[in-house]
């Protein structure tokens, strides 16, 4: 089983999940298909053969923190799972290893499983800083010292919008750096996503790589013709 989760990023309309839920009841698979949207459209379907999640999350559980949504707002509406430190929070919202970690905790603790972003930025790209950013983004952003379920997703940030994709060898080496950093974090088995610029014409082959277990999808995630063959393209 793989992984495909989509996030709509700041895109769509109830109307627009709508046509994807319905499409998606027709799709045969036995991947887990997860889909992030916008605060504004967590409740606008009942998810059939697929799971919502949101896209972002307040550190704290409750209080004078004006337009910010708690984790535990996000389970009462039905969300499963959440993005946490997307590369873009992270590039806009000045997002640290530190506050992506305080968003996973509040998440788990809510029963939701926070979907946690690393990677690295073109600059660090070619500093030579790849496998420092990813490894420390790992060890600083995923809870090692709660119980509950996370989802790590690697994200090289200078490929992301870019359609740019990492070769073969540098996605595998990637991965299984943050495979061995997760087992020795005792977080083994943990499921390790890959996104930027996942299409339908390479998603299978990015899947086929060691310790890849699904992928993150964006903007080909919005319509069902782009993001139903990424479905059905791995068994």
């Amino acid at each position: 089983m793989k992984f495909i989760a989509g996030n709509w990023k700041m895109n769509g309309t109830c109307d627009a999940l709508k046509t994807m839920a319905e499409a998606l009841v027709n799709v045969q698979t036995e991947n887990r298909i997860i889909l992030c949207v916008p605060f504004t459209m967590l409740g606008c379907v009942k998810p059939n053969g697929f799971a919502i999640g949101a896209q972002d999350v307040s550190a704290h559980d409750h209080g004078a923190f004006t337009g910010e949504i708690s984790a535990g707002m996000l389970s009462a509406i039905g969300a499963q799972y959440v993005i946490v430190g997307h590369s873009e929070r992270r590039q806009y919202h000045n997002e640290t290893n530190e506050v992506v970690r305080s968003k996973a905790v509040t998440t788990i603790k809510a029963g939701l499983t926070p979907i946690i972003c690393v990677g690295e930025t073109m600059d660090e790209k070619q500093s030579g800083k790849t496998m420092e950013i990813i490894e420390s983004g790992v060890r600083e952003s995923v809870p090692s010292d709660i119980t509950g379920d996370v989802i790590v997703a690697y994200e090289p940030r200078w490929a992301i919008g870019a359609g740019l994709t990492p070769t073969t060898d540098e996605i595998t080496a990637a991965h299984t750096l943050i495979a061995d950093t997760l087992k020795s974090m005792g977080r083994a088995g943990t499921p390790i996503l890959y996104g930027a610029s996942v299409k339908a014409n390479n998603a299978a082959e990015i899947m086929s790589i060691a310790n890849v277990d699904g992928v993150l999808v964006g903007g080909a995630s919005l319509k069902p013709d782009d993001f139903i063959p990424i479905i059905t393209s791995v068994k």
